[in-house]
């Protein structure tokens, strides 16, 4: 897993790609505190060669929670920024940190 930020010089806005290597998977998808936790806001597109990428633009000055859905299943991003207890999970996320 993999995540790559690109900060716009002209906005305050960092462009964040999710690369998840899922090649058993159906379904990946980026679920955090920037789209309500909403499975269905930000799926990753699966590439030929099995991999799962999707981009997100983000406001800077900001952190956020979130986890990867693979197939109904929670994943945390290996690389993420840090993470922080979520009660309501019983688990942690991953942050995001811009």
């Amino acid at each position: 897993m993999a995540i790559k930020k690109q900060f716009l010089k002209s906005k305050p806005v960092c462009k964040v790609t999710f690369t998840v290597p899922a090649e058993e998977a159906k379904t990946v998808a980026v679920i955090g505190s920037f789209n309500e936790w909403n499975a269905k806001a930000t799926p990753l597109k699966k590439l030929k060669n099995g991999t799962f990428k999707g981009t997100v633009n983000l406001e800077t000055n900001s952190s956020y929670e979130f986890r990867y859905l693979i197939d109904g299943a929670y994943a945390n991003e290996t690389e993420a920024d840090a993470f922080a207890w979520n009660e309501y999970a019983g688990a942690e996320n991953s942050v995001l940190s811009l």
